[in-house]
């Protein structure tokens, strides 16, 4: 189908999308405990205002609300299509999710519309919180002849609710203008990964991929506290050189209880690659080529070097109408001493990847959401310059820069053909680690 063609079908299908506004937005149903507005923000005061500084909500008839739990979390995202652009300037059409949090259910199908990112929006939670995740299907603006339903597959969550599991076979699926809210109970820490599970080939090699991971409870453990058979001391695990403030550094991967697996600064990368021909066949509306599938632009957190080591959004592509779609940088920054939690995800469906860090060594401290130690209690981590990862697994690691230099180092595929961004030389899988005096 040619582009004018194409461009005729968006215009019919944006104008359709306006004069449904209304019935559209009445489909949206935002389900977030003590959210007074529908927003999938928890509200303090029942006007949905911030309290004031002395913790009091003000304004005529208003108080606490009697809904509010510190111990929830909210999020809500859309499923739609948008585009990016590749390192070599290639554009390519996505689907994907766009984060939603805050913006009220009357203009969920409006704001999610073009503006799939890739990846998907990071999931950020806590251990010990209730989350409920609501996904809207805003549909696809660029195909309208698409009526995919879509869902949200935590991926390694344990004990899932088979309705909340994301598989369409065994759960539920949300069709064109519909939410649906998923709910989590958090008790397991570590890297996780979310995707969508309908048509799950095309959708994930299409991009709708994210990062995800669990914080464990032990940021969060006054002192004193018995975790694992040890007492939880922060001024124990986290004390800092020079600095009076003992809670400096109250940032682990696991509830590890002897403060092993303590950071300082943590970065999710998430590493995926695309098959060109494949997203060039969907946005012409052309026979998908599955079983020639090859992906030739491999990324970390949807780009390729040298888009990898800039710390803003990528400028947005015009056929995404100005909204951003690359907002995820995957530069890795410390300062000399610091330790730096890498938490790797590969959610490729093709490749298997490794990723090496020859200068700087990984320290393994969890495969699959799992922290490595042994059932008697002892720590099971190890030292090397690379992991190797199929697609659905994750490692949490952590680079200990003690001793280390000031400059600039590399993280990037061992595999040397996934160093280019397709005919392009020196780009791909790779990214810089840059520590600081």
């Amino acid at each position: 189908m040619s582009r004018t063609r194409l461009s005729g079908i968006v215009t019919l299908a944006l104008a359709a999308v306006l004069l449904a506004g209304a019935p559209a937005g009445a489909q949206v149903l935002v389900q977030c405990k003590g959210d007074v507005n529908g927003d999938a923000v928890p509200d303090f005061c029942l006007n949905g205002e911030a309290p004031n500084g002395a913790g009091k909500c003000t304004g005529k008839d208003n108080g606490i609300n009697p809904e509010y739990d510190p111990n929830v979390q909210c999020m809500h995202l859309s499923g739609g299509d948008g585009f990016s652009v590749m390192a070599d300037g290639k554009l390519q059409y996505i689907f994907s999710f766009a984060d939603l949090t805050g913006t009220p259910e009357a203009d969920a199908m409006t704001a999610g519309t073009l503006a799939a990112a890739w990846p998907a929006p990071a999931i950020k939670v806590d251990e010990g919180m209730e989350f409920y995740l609501s996904l809207t299907n805003v549909g696809m603006l660029i195909r309208p002849d698409l009526f995919d339903p879509h869902t949200v597959h935590f991926h390694g969550f344990p004990q899932s609710s088979t309705v909340f599991d994301g598989l369409p076979e065994s759960g539920l699926s949300i069709n064109m203008g519909a939410t649906l809210t998923y709910y989590y109970n958090l008790q397991d820490p570590g890297t996780y990964m979310y995707h969508c599970h309908v048509e799950a080939t095309e959708h994930m090699q299409m991009g709708m991929l994210g990062n995800l991971y669990v914080r464990p409870a032990q940021n969060r453990l006054p002192d004193g506290t018995i975790l694992s058979g040890y007492m939880h001391s922060n001024p124990d695990f986290n004390s800092i050189p020079g600095l009076d403030d003992p809670l400096v550094g109250d940032k682990y991967a696991y509830n590890d209880g002897d403060g092993s697996t303590r950071y300082d600064v943590e970065y999710p990368l998430q590493l995926g690659s695309f098959d060109p021909e494949f997203h060039d066949a969907s946005y012409t509306v052309q026979p998908l080529p599955f079983a020639m599938m090859w992906d030739r632009y491999p990324m970390i957190n949807g780009r390729g070097y040298p888009d990898t080591v800039n710390p803003a959004a990528l400028t947005p592509p015009a056929e995404n109408g100005g909204i951003p779609s690359q907002p995820e940088s995957s530069l890795i920054e410390a300062t000399v001493g610091q330790r730096v939690l890498l938490r790797l995800s590969n959610l490729n469906i093709t490749t298997v990847h490794t990723l090496t860090s020859p200068s700087i060594p990984m320290t393994v401290v969890g495969v699959d959401a799992k922290q490595l130690r042994s059932t008697g209690g002892a720590n099971l981590y190890y030292d090397t310059n690379s992991v190797t990862m199929g697609g659905g697994m994750s490692y949490d690691v952590i680079l200990d820069t003690a001793g280390v230099p000031a400059g600039t180092y590399y993280l990037y595929a061992a595999n040397l053909n996934h160093l280019s961004n397709y005919n392009e030389d020196f780009g791909g899988m790779m990214t810089e680690i840059v520590i600081a005096p």
